[in-house]
């Protein structure tokens, strides 16, 4: 233990040392100017950053000691380890070196640490000693070795790895480098070529994985992903707020998160939309349908016409003439190619140039790129462009589409019936961009339509999770953003809680422009305890009939009970099993139908128990936060109060969807789940 705890200390120094190098660092005289020089600088500024040494998070939690060299008697087949023979590599969150540049922590994501994770005793990858490390507040305590080259040796459970996963939750989400597991590995290190999608039960560890795919690709890619970018979309800023420590801790600073409301709002504002209305349930359904998307390419291209006259063209003393039939042939041309409506605006002129030109080459002239370009900024060629392909204002087109039924009715047409078209219209038309009431459906409309308009940038990557709930609509705004590059997909089909909610992965997919992507199912969970994970899969016949129900490595239980109260003595229980739960070690959660927050808030004031709200980050002094249950997806609580599960389904549109509500508010407990019920429980849980 000394031996080990002076490598700590080591290392520490070490890091110290490496951060001091790149502080004392002088770049003045490095740079040709000053915008070299903000660049390299804002460069160093984040390394001296990602160097920084943090006190309570383990430099390394894991020790690989490769076997000692074959003699020229074995035969067995060289591994791709086989060089790192008689080695011993400590594994970490990053890598540290020393003065003479040797390693005293590898990072995680090196190709050496892979068997950290991988090795088994039937696959051993040349690992003699695989060594586990336990910490309390940052002091190295405890070491757990598997000699996985030792037959006789008899294989059982890691107690420290037991004792990470169920570690108390307070304050933001934790990074789980220490406790990957080997199917979630192969998640992690997948290539950065293909998109992987991930169904996930409660649990599972899904947007851990995919918060660690990002840190592994930034680690192999780095030069292409900065150039290209990458981006976490989780489903509201609670999640985001929840999650944002785990790239950070991992030493990645750069990678940005965002809602999928707000990529489209951002895009969406450009034009003067701003989200203050929201649709009912049908109308949000109707326009996240597919088939708004081939109602808005008719809708952007309405407006081109074919020219009924010629376009002259005056030059010095000439006149060059384009006949009307020509002309046609350039637009018609234009219309059969898959461009963007912008870039064959952009086009056209230039084909009525060159028309002009051929025309110049004829009568003897010698005209060069030059005079291509000034023939097409010629008033009379700007004149027929603007005449026959109109300028598009993605945010105008989008009002005019719901406000004029006649225009809707025509751009719809074998698309939408006459009731659809009824419903996605506004009710009340709109006089401008600024004074229309849009929705958050409306804003992924108009970012529909400024993509066929011009093409949205793209990314490198880009890990969408909890996309269970998004739209055909939301699906193809995510999937213009990585066009050109991979995806990482996380969710779960059993926790979709909005009318649209997509019904199969392949179907998501689809939307994306990921087909054939590859489908990883996780259904042993590391979250939820046992008896908690067992009563909410009794929902999943009603909810997801197709899924596996998931398991649970836990060893404990867990603390769980359901009890039924009379309605004068609700409020009174709830208050008293928050204090229970606030007795123990960890966070607690009170989950609560959102018709009941305002009465369980005031409740919780008057009892004097002080609380949060989703989103903001728990601490010793407060351990409660109160959620409503539309946004307790992706969140985690050491301890769950559920109030009234009828409530919560009721609270929903229809009866599935409310189950499913359900079923993510039953799956947020890490160690206890205490469910008060005064009216009678959803049938699909009375069910054994």
């Amino acid at each position: 233990m000394e031996r080990e705890r002076a490598h700590l200390a080591g290392s520490r120094a070490a890091l110290r040392a490496m951060r001091a190098d790149a502080e004392s660092l002088d770049i003045s005289d490095v740079t040709a100017n000053w915008v070299n020089a903000e660049v390299l600088r804002a460069q160093l500024d984040q390394r001296i950053e990602s160097l920084a040494d943090l006190a309570h998070t383990p430099l390394f939690f894991g020790r690989l000691d490769y076997e000692h060299p074959h003699t020229e008697a074995d035969s067995a087949p060289a591994s791709p380890y086989a060089h790192h023979a008689g080695h011993s590599f400590y594994i970490g969150r990053r890598h540290v070196h020393d003065a003479e540049g040797d390693p005293m922590v590898v990072d995680w994501r090196a190709p050496v640490s892979e068997p950290f994770y991988r090795a088994s005793k039937k696959d051993p990858q040349d690992v003699a000693l695989r060594r586990r490390f336990g910490y309390t507040g940052g002091e190295l305590t405890a070491y757990e070795d598997e000699h996985l080259g030792d037959p006789a040796e008899a294989s059982q459970a890691s107690a420290l790895l037991q004792r990470e996963i169920e570690k108390p939750r307070v304050g933001p989400m934790r990074d789980i480098v220490a406790t990957i597991q080997p199917e979630q590995d192969a998640i992690v290190r997948s290539g950065i070529e293909g998109t992987v999608c991930v169904q996930g039960a409660p649990g599972t560890g899904k947007t851990a994985v995919g918060l660690h795919r990002v840190a592994y690709l930034l680690y192999t890619h780095r030069e292409r992903l900065a150039r290209t970018g990458t981006l976490v979309i989780g489903p509201n800023r609670s999640f985001l707020h929840y999650i944002e420590q785990v790239l950070p801790a991992l030493g990645e600073l750069q990678v940005r998160q965002a809602t999928v409301d707000g990529l489209v709002e951002e895009v969406a504002g450009r034009y003067g939309v701003q989200v203050r209305g929201r649709d009912g349930a049908e109308t949000a359904r109707l326009k996240g349908d597919a088939r708004m998307a081939q109602v808005l390419r008719r809708a952007v291209r309405a407006g081109v016409t074919l020219p009924a006259e010629g376009c002259v063209v005056v030059r010095g003393s000439r006149r060059w003439r384009i006949p009307s039939y020509e002309l046609q042939e350039l637009v018609e041309e234009l219309l059969q190619r898959d461009m963007r409506y912008g870039a064959a605006r952009e086009a056209l002129p230039q084909r009525i140039a060159h028309a002009v030109l051929v025309r110049m080459e004829q009568a003897g002239e010698a005209p060069d790129d030059r005079v291509q370009d000034a023939v097409a900024r010629n008033a009379a060629v700007k004149a027929v462009v603007k005449t026959v392909w109109p300028a598009v204002d993605p945010a105008k087109l989008v009002l005019r589409l719901l406000s004029d039924p006649e225009f809707l009715a025509e751009q719809a047409d074998g698309l939408l019936d006459a009731d659809e078209q009824q419903a996605v219209r506004w009710a009340k038309p709109a006089r401008g961009v600024k004074s229309a009431t849009w929705s958050a459906a409306d804003a992924v409309l108009v970012d529909e339509a400024a993509d066929l308009v011009a093409r949205t940038p793209s990314l490198g990557h880009v890990v969408l999770d909890e996309a269970q709930d998004l739209s055909p609509m939301q699906y193809r705004a995510v999937g213009r953003r990585c066009t050109t590059g991979s995806a990482t997909v996380l969710g779960d089909l059993a926790q979709g809680t909005t009318p649209w909610a997509t019904a199969s992965w392949q179907e998501a997919l689809s939307h994306l422009g990921k087909q054939g992507s590859d489908v990883e199912e996780l259904t042993q969970g590391f979250r939820v305890p046992r008896d908690v994970i067992a009563y909410a899969s009794r929902l999943l016949p009603a909810i997801a009939p197709g899924l596996a129900e998931a398991t649970s490595i836990r060893e404990s239980p867990g603390d769980f009970a359901v009890r039924a109260v009379a309605a004068e003595e609700r409020t009174d229980a709830v208050l008293a099993a928050c204090r229970a739960s606030l007795g123990r070690e960890g966070s607690t959660g009170l989950i609560v139908a959102d018709a009941r927050v305002p009465a369980l808030a005031a409740a919780l004031e008057e009892a004097d128990l002080p609380h949060l709200a989703p989103g903001e980050e728990t601490s010793a002094g407060v351990r409660l936060t109160l959620v409503p249950a539309t946004l307790a997806k992706g969140l985690e609580y050491d301890y769950v109060v559920l109030d009234e599960p009828a409530a919560i389904v009721s609270g929903e549109p229809d009866a599935r969807t409310g189950l499913r509500r359900l079923y993510v508010c039953l799956t947020r407990a890490v160690s206890g789940l205490a469910v008060l019920h005064t009216e009678p429980l959803p049938e699909a849980l009375t069910r054994t």
